[in-house]
Protein backbone atom coordinates (compact mmCIF):
# COMPACT_ATOMS: atom_id res chain seq x y z
CA UNK A 1 0.00 0.00 0.00
CA UNK A 2 1.52 3.71 -1.00
CA UNK A 3 1.08 6.37 0.77
CA UNK A 4 2.53 8.62 -1.69
CA UNK A 5 5.47 9.16 0.31
CA UNK A 6 8.75 7.61 0.91
CA UNK A 7 9.40 5.75 4.18
CA UNK A 8 12.43 4.77 6.43
CA UNK A 9 12.94 0.94 6.80
CA UNK A 10 11.83 0.87 10.40
CA UNK A 11 8.81 2.79 9.87
CA UNK A 12 8.19 0.82 6.52
CA UNK A 13 8.68 -2.30 8.39
CA UNK A 14 6.30 -1.36 11.51
CA UNK A 15 3.49 -0.42 9.00
CA UNK A 16 4.16 -3.94 7.67
CA UNK A 17 3.54 -5.46 10.82
CA UNK A 18 0.07 -3.97 11.50
CA UNK A 19 -1.98 -3.42 7.78
CA UNK A 20 -5.03 -2.96 9.18
CA UNK A 21 -4.37 -0.17 11.19
CA UNK A 22 -4.95 3.39 9.27
CA UNK A 23 -1.91 5.85 9.39
CA UNK A 24 -2.24 9.23 11.13
CA UNK A 25 -0.79 12.01 8.76
CA UNK A 26 1.50 14.48 10.28
CA UNK A 27 -0.26 16.85 8.04
CA UNK A 28 -3.59 16.57 9.55
CA UNK A 29 -1.73 16.71 13.35
CA UNK A 30 -0.02 19.29 12.22
CA UNK A 31 -3.15 21.78 11.33
CA UNK A 32 -4.96 20.79 14.18
CA UNK A 33 -1.93 22.49 16.23
CA UNK A 34 -2.36 25.30 13.88
CA UNK A 35 -6.02 25.89 13.79
CA UNK A 36 -5.22 25.84 18.28
CA UNK A 37 -2.67 28.00 17.66
CA UNK A 38 -4.64 30.40 15.37
CA UNK A 39 -7.95 30.24 17.56
CA UNK A 40 -5.61 31.24 21.15
CA UNK A 41 -4.18 34.23 19.09
CA UNK A 42 -7.26 35.75 17.89
CA UNK A 43 -9.33 34.93 21.44
CA UNK A 44 -6.18 35.81 23.67
CA UNK A 45 -6.45 32.66 25.46
CA UNK A 46 -3.54 30.50 25.82
CA UNK A 47 -2.80 26.83 24.41
CA UNK A 48 -3.36 24.47 26.25
CA UNK A 49 -0.77 21.74 26.57
CA UNK A 50 -2.32 18.16 25.22
CA UNK A 51 0.40 16.39 27.26
CA UNK A 52 -1.82 17.31 30.55
CA UNK A 53 -5.24 17.18 29.09
CA UNK A 54 -7.89 19.17 31.42
CA UNK A 55 -9.92 16.82 33.61
CA UNK A 56 -13.43 17.22 33.42
CA UNK A 57 -16.72 15.81 34.76
CA UNK A 58 -19.12 14.27 32.79
CA UNK A 59 -22.60 16.15 32.61
CA UNK A 60 -24.38 13.36 32.13
CA UNK A 61 -23.38 11.12 34.98
CA UNK A 62 -21.00 12.62 37.19
CA UNK A 63 -17.47 10.64 36.12
CA UNK A 64 -14.06 11.84 36.06
CA UNK A 65 -12.99 11.58 32.81
CA UNK A 66 -10.54 13.96 30.21
CA UNK A 67 -11.16 15.83 27.15
CA UNK A 68 -8.49 14.72 24.41
CA UNK A 69 -8.23 16.34 20.73
CA UNK A 70 -8.43 13.82 17.61
CA UNK A 71 -6.30 13.86 14.72
CA UNK A 72 -9.58 14.91 13.01
CA UNK A 73 -9.55 18.04 15.31
CA UNK A 74 -12.53 16.70 17.26
CA UNK A 75 -12.62 16.56 21.05
CA UNK A 76 -13.47 12.88 22.93
CA UNK A 77 -13.94 12.39 26.69
CA UNK A 78 -11.97 9.89 26.79
CA UNK A 79 -12.10 7.29 30.32
CA UNK A 80 -9.20 6.89 32.92
CA UNK A 81 -6.84 3.13 32.86
CA UNK A 82 -6.41 0.98 29.89
CA UNK A 83 -8.06 -2.21 29.02
CA UNK A 84 -6.86 -5.09 27.19
CA UNK A 85 -7.77 -4.09 23.17
CA UNK A 86 -8.72 -7.62 22.84
CA UNK A 87 -11.57 -7.03 25.20
CA UNK A 88 -12.78 -4.04 23.33
CA UNK A 89 -14.66 -4.05 20.39
CA UNK A 90 -12.71 -2.79 17.34
CA UNK A 91 -13.82 0.93 16.29
CA UNK A 92 -14.17 1.89 20.11
CA UNK A 93 -10.52 1.75 20.78
CA UNK A 94 -8.17 5.09 21.71
CA UNK A 95 -4.66 5.24 22.02
CA UNK A 96 -3.37 8.70 23.20
CA UNK A 97 -0.38 9.76 21.56
CA UNK A 98 3.01 11.18 23.05
CA UNK A 99 1.55 14.68 22.51
CA UNK A 100 -1.77 14.03 24.06
CA UNK A 101 -3.54 13.49 20.63
CA UNK A 102 -6.30 10.70 20.86
CA UNK A 103 -6.13 8.51 18.31
CA UNK A 104 -8.85 5.82 16.96
CA UNK A 105 -6.82 2.45 16.74
CA UNK A 106 -9.87 0.53 14.97
CA UNK A 107 -8.47 -3.21 14.49
CA UNK A 108 -4.86 -3.60 16.98
CA UNK A 109 -2.89 -6.36 18.10
CA UNK A 110 -4.73 -8.35 20.79
CA UNK A 111 -2.07 -7.76 23.25
CA UNK A 112 -2.20 -4.24 22.82
CA UNK A 113 -3.87 -2.04 25.62
CA UNK A 114 -5.89 0.69 24.37
CA UNK A 115 -8.51 3.23 26.13
CA UNK A 116 -12.03 3.57 25.76
CA UNK A 117 -14.53 7.02 25.35
CA UNK A 118 -16.45 7.84 27.99
CA UNK A 119 -19.42 8.11 25.54
CA UNK A 120 -19.37 4.76 25.33
CA UNK A 121 -19.33 3.78 29.03
CA UNK A 122 -21.64 7.08 29.69
CA UNK A 123 -25.00 5.85 32.07
CA UNK A 124 -26.98 8.79 30.72
CA UNK A 125 -26.46 6.72 27.54
CA UNK A 126 -27.81 3.64 25.81
CA UNK A 127 -26.25 0.50 27.89
CA UNK A 128 -23.72 -0.76 25.45
CA UNK A 129 -24.72 -3.98 24.00
CA UNK A 130 -22.12 -6.84 22.83
CA UNK A 131 -18.47 -5.87 24.95
CA UNK A 132 -19.09 -7.10 28.46
CA UNK A 133 -16.09 -5.02 29.26
CA UNK A 134 -18.22 -2.15 28.00
CA UNK A 135 -21.14 -2.96 29.99
CA UNK A 136 -19.32 -3.40 32.98
CA UNK A 137 -17.85 0.00 33.18
CA UNK A 138 -21.39 1.32 32.43
CA UNK A 139 -22.68 -0.34 35.26
CA UNK A 140 -20.12 0.87 37.32
CA UNK A 141 -20.64 4.27 36.58
CA UNK A 142 -24.44 4.05 37.15
CA UNK A 143 -23.89 2.70 40.83
CA UNK A 144 -21.84 5.36 42.00
CA UNK A 145 -23.96 8.06 40.30
CA UNK A 146 -27.15 6.62 41.98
Amino acid sequence: MSLGMALCGSCEQAGADHPAREPVLVGEVLAGVADAVTHAARSGRTVPDARRPPAATCDGCGASTEWHRTVRGRWVMIEPGELAARAVPAGRRWRIAGDGTAVNLGPAVPSDTCRVSHFDVCPARPEPVGAPVLLALWRGHARRGT
